[in-house]
């Protein structure tokens, strides 16, 4: 069994590429609006940032590294939370263009999916009846027929080519399989423990967000990986704050953010990610967790750095 750490490190994932401008007001995507959101959920105690990048007129999601660039020096002046970028993307974006900003803006952590699987939002699509840009709805309805390409050869492409710059991946591990898979890509050489897992459950496409769940997947790393590893877990949608406490008191980290709900509460959208954040913190601290600093977030996940960044 992994031993708990003494603190719980929160990550707050803050747009994503999965909700829509009509879902919620409070979803940035333009560049000032998500610095500013980031800047107040790290206030708010999220020692990482995860993000991800907009069109910043239509909110469509963008893997161009000049997006990046229009709100990562913000963030970086105003606080000291450690940026993850995603490498994730989008769906339709090849792993050479979705590595594309990583490459250039050098961050301390990058997300990285591990494996390929079905990724689907379209029943989102049935709540609405007006949008506010064209794309949402097609973007919506269509993702029936993605595949979230992430094959064998594209996570060593990934891994190989940000091997230089001395990141910290956060592999994503959407189902029990994809555990398998970094164990393979482990045992071949292409990663060295210690890992840190996001277990990402509540995907259509992935493993479900149940307790149940949660504990398997957990098992089966403890199985896999011994005390090589140390994780977190995002539960997506209206089961985000269950397993965020669940995961803590299993020993280990949580996600929140408007990329994973929208949601405050069951039926109440969230006004920010900073909402979400001092939530969840609030929720640990009361059971009796202690909650990490950025600094102390680096110290326990061996990152290399703010100041070796790029940005």
């Amino acid at each position: 069994m992994t031993k708990p750490s003494r603190k719980v490190i929160i990550t707050c994932a803050v747009t994503g590429a999965i909700h829509t401008p009509t879902m919620s007001d409070a979803l940035p995507y333009r560049p000032e609006d998500i610095a500013r959101q980031a800047i107040e959920a790290a206030e708010a105690g999220a020692a990482v940032l995860h993000l991800h990048a907009r069109h910043p007129q239509t909110g469509a999601v963008s893997i161009e590294p000049e997006r990046f660039q229009a709100f990562l020096p913000a963030i970086r002046a105003a606080t000291g939370a450690v940026v993850n970028l995603s490498t994730g993307g989008s769906l339709n974006h090849t792993v050479a263009e979705r590595i594309a900003p990583a490459l250039r803006f050098s961050p301390e952590m990058c997300s990285l999916n591990m494996g390929s699987m079905n990724f689907s939002m379209h029943p989102l699509a049935q709540r609405y009846k007006q949008w506010k840009f064209d794309w949402e709805e097609p973007y919506l309805r269509e993702s029936d027929g993605y595949i979230f390409r992430n094959t064998f050869r594209d996570i060593g492409m990934a891994a190989r080519a940000l091997a230089t710059h001395g990141i910290k991946f956060e592999h994503e591990c959407y189902d029990v399989g994809q555990l398998y898979n970094l164990k393979f890509c482990m045992d071949s050489g292409l990663f060295e423990a210690p890992v840190f897992i996001q277990f990402v459950l509540g995907i259509l496409g992935g493993i479900g967000a149940d307790l149940e769940n949660l504990v398997f997947m957990k098992r089966t790393a403890d199985k896999l990986f011994g005390t090589g590893y140390q994780w977190s877990v995002l539960g997506a949608g209206a089961s985000q704050m269950q397993l965020a406490v669940a995961a803590a008191t299993l020993g280990g980290h949580v996600r929140v953010g408007l990329e994973d709900s929208l949601q405050i509460a069951r039926g109440e959208l969230a006004t920010s990610n900073a909402q979400q954040v001092a939530k969840v913190r609030r929720l640990l601290e009361e059971l009796g967790h202690e909650i990490a600093t950025p600094d102390e977030a680096r110290a326990m996940l061996a990152l290399k750095g703010a100041d070796r960044v790029a940005f």
